[in-house]
């Protein structure tokens, strides 16, 4: 069976930045419902069009086909006062508001002087990134997958 729109792909996968470091990968292969539905990177689903079990995929993403470009909008200072003292340290992520007032996680990249710097950015937006896959299935999607938009674990 071919990948096409309402299909259900099992992927294998590998996401790499240009020096090779591994940003995310599967240990074992994840199902994500094909068609728009917003669960992959758009240009990875278009390579994955047309293609079979056994197949593999390799696409090179520019920022704006994977985390899009750096936002200095989404970089704030904050008091450190207005964070719980036991769980503020550099790594820490915290959900915030973003200049529209869209849900955003921050990410805590400094604290000195009393303040924190946080930063809304994906970890690699501004990257370029190379996606590879291998497909280890193709089926179709049932009816329960289409209505709440994406692959479920395990098929019924």
């Amino acid at each position: 069976m071919k990948i096409d729109k309402n299909t259900v792909v099992s992927l294998s996968f590998e996401l790499k930045d240009t020096d090779g470091n591994v940003l995310d990968s599967s240990a074992k292969p994840v199902n994500y419902l094909v068609g728009g539905y917003d669960n992959i990177f758009p240009k990875v689903e278009q390579a994955l069009m047309g293609k079979n079990k056994g197949d593999s995929v390799s696409v090179d993403l520019q920022p704006e086909d994977a985390f899009g470009d750096y936002d200095e909008e989404l970089l704030q200072i904050e008091p450190a006062d207005v964070f719980p003292a036991d769980a503020l340290k550099v790594g820490v992520q915290f959900e915030g508001e973003d200049p529209t007032g869209d849900i955003i996680l921050y990410t805590v990249t400094d604290i000195a002087d009393g303040r924190v710097v946080l930063d809304g950015n994906h970890p690699a937006a501004g990257e370029r990134l190379i996606f590879s896959g291998k497909i280890m299935g193709v089926r179709l999607a049932s009816k329960e997958e289409l209505t709440i938009e994406h692959a479920q674990r395990y098929r019924h």
